[in-house]
């Protein structure tokens, strides 16, 4: 039964479900990718920077992408209450700050804003959104208890929030693929790495994550192979633009990838892998930040 609390504890509480931080970073690295990758029309001055983020159409892209991406949240721990209990029983929102039929509603009304803002921006856009509002229910009720297919999943909707500048503005959509291709690889290591973190709480509620069916020596040569073909395609598709810039930013997150790769080497543990997953949110950041320097 869900306490009577303080509205402010009720705000709060609705902040965390939607992970407000996670949402943040997807406005800042949409915002960056328009001014570093997308930049201005041809013909503009290259210095229009602050018009850029001014463009009322980014900012309705990244609130259709936030309010889907919201409802996602809300839709994953709705369905994950038991799980979560056992693995992070501090996140533990609904139930405790929200009721469940509270916490439904949310998740609808915020798809419904999502959808209706991106058919008003595009209809390619509206198809983005709906392909993801559709992938977030399949993946929180089905597809996250099954081996691999809910990583990919998740990590291709974190791409998405880069294809769908692509998709609107069509330009610069090779460096916008790039790094959108960036962000599924360093995501799909990090949503492996968490579930070798919440292995026990998954287990008790019969999930079938990799770590659960191939154990965690195997995922672990899994994520080798995964990084390795990553850092060659990375360089590979660098090398095919003769970006040089591209090339040397990617040499320096050489370092953080290969310090990964030796704590995942050595790690047992489940606040090891907590480490892990830190990281890897890290090693995305540094390459959203990044972004200032291709151009």
């Amino acid at each position: 039964m869900v306490r009577k609390l303080p509205l402010s504890a009720f705000f709060l509480g609705f902040l965390r479900l939607i992970r407000v931080q996670n949402l943040l970073i997807v406005v800042g690295t949409q915002y960056l990718a328009r001014v570093c990758l997308v930049g201005p029309e041809a013909g503009s001055p290259a210095t229009q920077w602050p018009q850029l983020l001014l463009d009322p159409a980014l900012f309705l892209l990244s609130l259709s992408t936030v309010c889907i991406a919201a409802a996602g949240y809300v839709i994953n721990d709705y369905f994950d209450i038991k799980i979560d209990i056992v693995n992070k029983p501090e996140r533990v929102i609904i139930g405790r700050y929200l009721k469940r039929r509270v916490a439904m509603g949310a998740h609808q009304v915020l798809n419904v804003i999502g959808c209706l803002i991106g058919l008003y921006l595009s209809r390619w856009v509206f198809a983005v959104d709906v392909l993801s509002v559709t992938l977030l229910w399949f993946y929180s009720v089905y597809f996250k208890r099954q081996p691999f297919v809910g990583n990919l999943i998740v990590s291709f909707l974190t791409a998405l929030s880069l294809i769908i500048l692509a998709v609107y503005y069509r330009r610069n959509t090779d460096l916008l693929l790039i790094y959108a291709a960036f962000s599924f690889c360093i995501s799909l290591v990090r949503e492996i790495i968490k579930d070798m973190e919440d292995v026990k709480g998954d287990a008790r509620f019969g999930c079938r994550t990799l770590p659960i069916v191939w154990g965690i020596r195997r995922t672990k040569y899994l994520l080798y192979g995964i990084i390795a073909l990553f850092i060659a395609t990375l360089f590979l598709i660098a090398n095919s633009l003769d970006n040089l810039r591209l090339a040397w930013i990617f040499m320096i997150l050489l370092i953080p990838i290969g310090w990964l790769v030796f704590r995942l080497v050595r790690a047992d543990t489940k606040r090891d892998f907590n480490y892990l997953s830190s990281l890897c949110k890290l090693i995305m950041l540094m390459g959203v930040v990044s972004m200032v320097w291709v151009i």
